[in-house]
């Protein structure tokens, strides 16, 4: 800073010569508005925040002054602002040590800030870095103002343009007849749009609709107390109207409930409205947060745990700490302990519900059931307390784990949708109880079951499980068909896929295909080893494993199989016993691999051959 600037000037009718900043400002206004601050319009908000905390000031000495900021916009459009407050006002030793000083180095500041935080605690913003930041939409701007603390002291005007360039004078005490301070702004080329009357209008409501001061723009209230969920309302149906009114005007939609948020600890109060449709957990929701009144952002994502993503909230805290731009949080300890904070009001309204109103419950988790099992896997409370009401899809349709359980001694999963859609109407067939555990945190739920319901077995269900439920052939059936299944299992040998011949139901299914995942890992393996070069291919050789292989059961009760069993071609039979791999693969809708689609269009055109040959016999004898 020039050393004009750290010495204290006289009062005086004539203006001073000019003082300089030691900054090059419009460098460091490009630097506000491109990298900072994420719009021009923040400057409003720091226009409020600065005569929002001159107004605390002057309260805290004098309790019973006025608190009033009025904004004004000229009536051509946009081509100035002018912002009056009451409060506490500056002397031109003021306006040197807060305005002149701006952009000087940290190292002198540092103490000063350190000796004045408890008392800036009340306080929304810094006054000179906030006043600065108008020169985002503001080519000029004047200060106006006089001081509460020494009635005695002249008014003083402070002058800047953007090049840099201030000044300061001292004015008659009729200029500013009483205290408080006045900011006028004159739009830079570009910028008249951020001070039109109704744009104007519109960011005061939106940054300081809960500000405790009378706040208007012109004639226009901004503020609107209390907060909708500070207000008293003759019952709880009318509280609930009222708060959804509000969500719908805030965030756009009406909300499945509300959720009151009150920390008295961490100075927090607010509410939380629950999405009326599901999203996804990926998506970051983002919450409304006030700072002491002041709208502090519109993208709040640190403020509640992750897994809480089905609701929006909107808050008051006096206690979170705002980043360099005020329009986020800062990561601190603070901020985990609200989150926490935060969690545990959302999880004991969940169990409020499950314990006192099974609608509101089951409408909330027919829409948002994911959500809740995102929180249960961590919170064997949680679902202790949700076994009865969470849905999971199963072979006896959709049920909770609590109500399965109570049906099956044994519990059975899979751990993929494509396995369940495998083994689902077999394993219901032969009376074995099937969970799909495909689905988002569904098989972590149902692994920690007997964690919170104890003597619960829960086992997962592969091939073999679904074999040995199925009934065995007699012996003497099977060895007569031995040269059968010996054609068979030669014809799936390269597929790496095994022959069994079962009994069971449905009678309507000739075929099923198991695998498990291990069966699965090796057979791409195996692809992999046959498509690589001679190192690769010994590299992969080198990982064959000894996992089961995939197989193919044979059902010895439908009739297709019978007749198949009975034919003595082995060529027909090969082409039988691929088709039927093949229509096994599609039943459990399994990606085909380039190799089974090639079996499948070969079983198709030999199938079509045979027939055709049949018929061009047939056509033969009769002539």
């Amino acid at each position: 800073m020039d050393s004009q600037t750290s010495k204290s000037s006289q009062p005086s009718q004539s203006p001073q010569p000019p003082h300089t900043f030691q900054v090059d400002l419009r460098g460091l206004v490009d630097l506000l508005s491109h990298h900072l601050y994420s719009s021009p319009k923040v400057y409003l908000r720091e226009l409020l925040q600065n005569a929002v905390d001159a107004i605390t000031a002057r309260r805290a000495e004098q309790p019973d002054a006025p608190g009033r900021v009025r904004l004004y916009v000229d009536s051509q459009g946009g081509a100035s602002l002018r912002v009056e407050d009451t409060g506490v006002g500056l002397t031109e030793s003021d306006v040197h040590s807060l305005l002149a000083t701006i952009g000087r180095s940290s190292k002198r500041a540092d103490g000063i800030a350190d000796g004045i935080q408890e008392v800036r605690s009340d306080f929304l913003g810094q006054f000179g870095i906030g006043l600065l930041a108008c020169f985002v939409v503001a080519e000029r701007i004047r200060v106006v103002s006089r001081s509460a603390r020494t009635p005695d002291a002249a008014p003083v005007e402070w002058t800047a343009s953007d090049d840099g360039s201030y000044t300061v004078r001292t004015l008659p005490h009729e200029a500013r007849p009483e205290p408080g301070t006045t900011v006028h702004l004159v739009a830079r080329a570009g910028a008249r749009e951020w001070l039109t009357p109704e744009r104007v209008l519109t960011l005061a409501r939106d940054f300081g609709s809960l500000l405790p001061y009378d706040v208007r723009v012109g004639d226009e209230a901004v503020t609107d107390l209390p907060a909708p969920w500070d207000r008293s309302y003759p019952s709880p149906a009318n509280r609930r109207v009222a708060l959804a009114r509000h969500c719908h005007e805030l965030f756009g939609f009406t909300p499945l409930d509300s959720i009151e948020l009150d920390v008295p600890l961490a100075g927090i109060r607010g509410v939380a409205y629950v999405l009326p449709s599901a999203v996804s957990p990926a998506q970051r929701a983002t919450h409304r947060v006030h700072l002491k009144g002041m709208l502090l952002t519109e993208r709040g994502e640190q403020l509640l745990p992750d897994w809480a993503f089905f609701v929006r909230c909107v808050l008051d805290t006096d206690s979170l700490r705002p980043t360099a731009s005020r329009e986020a949080l800062y990561e601190d300890e603070t901020l985990a302990a609200v989150r926490e904070a935060l969690g545990e009001r959302i999880r004991s309204w969940l169990t409020g519900l499950a314990a006192g109103d099974p609608e509101r419950l089951a409408a909330f988790l027919s829409v948002h059931h994911l959500g809740v099992k995102s929180l249960a896997r961590h919170d064997k409370e949680m679902l202790r307390t949700m076994l009865p009401w969470l849905p999971f899809e199963t072979t006896d349709g959709r049920l909770s784990l609590e109500e399965f359980a109570q049906r099956h001694p044994v519990v059975h999963f899979t751990r993929t949708v494509e396995e369940y859609r495998q083994v689902a109407p077999i394993a219901s067939a032969q009376g074995v109880g099937v969970i799909n555990g495909g689905y988002t945190y569904d098989s972590e739920l149902v692994e920690a079951l007997p964690s919170v319901r104890p003597g619960t077995v829960v086992a997962e269900l592969d091939a073999d499980t679904v074999t040995a439920h199925l009934d065995a052939v007699d012996a003497a059936e099977e060895l007569a068909l031995s040269g059968f299944l010996a054609v068979a299992r030669a014809t799936l040998d390269p597929l790496a896929c095994d022959i069994a011949l079962r009994a069971f139901h449905p009678i309507s299914v000739p075929a099923l295909h198991l695998d498990d995942r291990s069966a699965r890992h090796e057979q791409a393996r195996a692809d992999a080893e046959e498509q690589a070069d001679d190192l690769w291919a010994g590299i992969l050789g080198s990982l064959r494993g000894s996992a089961p292989r995939a197989r193919l059961v044979l059902n010895h009760l439908n009739p297709l199989i019978r007749r198949i069993s009975s034919l003595g071609d082995p060529e027909l039979i090969g082409t039988a016993t691929e088709s039927l791999y093949g229509q096994a693969l599609l039943m459990a809708q399994r990606p085909l691999r380039p190799a089974d689609t090639a079996l499948l269009n070969r079983a198709f055109i030999g199938l079509l051959e045979w027939a055709t040959h049949g018929d061009s016999d047939s056509t033969a004898g009769g002539h």
